[in-house]
């Protein structure tokens, strides 16, 4: 399975919605707390872009030299429809400081230096730890990962009901959704009477989506024969 540092960092730099807490802010508007981009640099560090005029930039412009202590919710939400859609969230707390001249007109970068992380999600609830996360690698799947679901879900569905087959009886007439895909395996969400995910592990992990396209076809043999 991947590691709660591996999971915290692919949430980090996926596209999914994201709110910056911070103190002293709580009078502004649920969008002006959301990053309008993430990502990780070198060192492990999260940079955030806002808005050049955002209340998020000026408490880091103020704070200046001063730790400015924030939190950075990630909220993970399936992208086919299913009961239950949230999939996980993540936190990653720390120090936030301004990145001079590291944006275009307009915007201003932030660094969010990390102090700790959680991660709570399909998999279970863990703490990650500051060089844990530095070091951990995003899914390769997780930028694909939305449509590569919906694609399955959509044109690949008779296929999915298949896999039952490798549960025995416990599926009963559920619908089966693709809920959740990482170079481990799939997840599946059965749907009916009674709601649970089964996870189907890859015979070995794909490192993209041409080993993808084969661990899924061993899968839908395995499930046919």
């Amino acid at each position: 399975m991947p590691s709660a540092a591996e999971r915290t960092r692919t949430l980090v730099q996926s596209t999914c919605s994201s709110v910056l807490l911070l103190p002293g802010l709580d009078g502004a508007r649920p969008d002006q707390l959301m990053p309008d981009a993430r990502t990780v640099n070198s060192d492990g560090d999260v940079l955030l872009v806002f808005a050049a005029d955002s209340p998020v930039v000026r408490a880091a412009t103020h704070a200046q030299a001063d730790e400015l202590p924030v939190v950075l919710e990630i909220t993970d939400v399936a992208p086919v429809s299913v009961p239950h859609r949230i999939r996980g969230r993540a936190w990653v707390s720390g120090w936030l400081t301004r990145v001079p001249n590291a944006a275009e007109p307009g915007r201003s970068t932030l660094r969010l230096e990390v102090g700790e992380a959680y991660v709570d999600d399909l998999w279970g609830a863990e703490g990650v730890e500051a060089d844990a996360f530095a070091a951990a690698v995003p899914d390769p799947l997780s930028e694909h990962e939305a449509e590569l679901l919906q694609h399955l879900h959509a044109a690949h569905s008779a296929e999915v009901a298949t896999l039952r087959t490798l549960l025995g009886e416990r599926t009963g007439g559920a619908a089966a959704v693709p809920v959740g895909v990482d170079r481990f395996g799939l997840r599946v969400r059965y749907t009916g009477v009674s709601c649970f995910d089964a996870r189907f592990d890859f015979p070995e992990p794909v490192r993209d989506v041409a080993g993808l396209r084969r661990a899924m076809h061993a899968l839908f043999e395995a499930a046919s024969s």
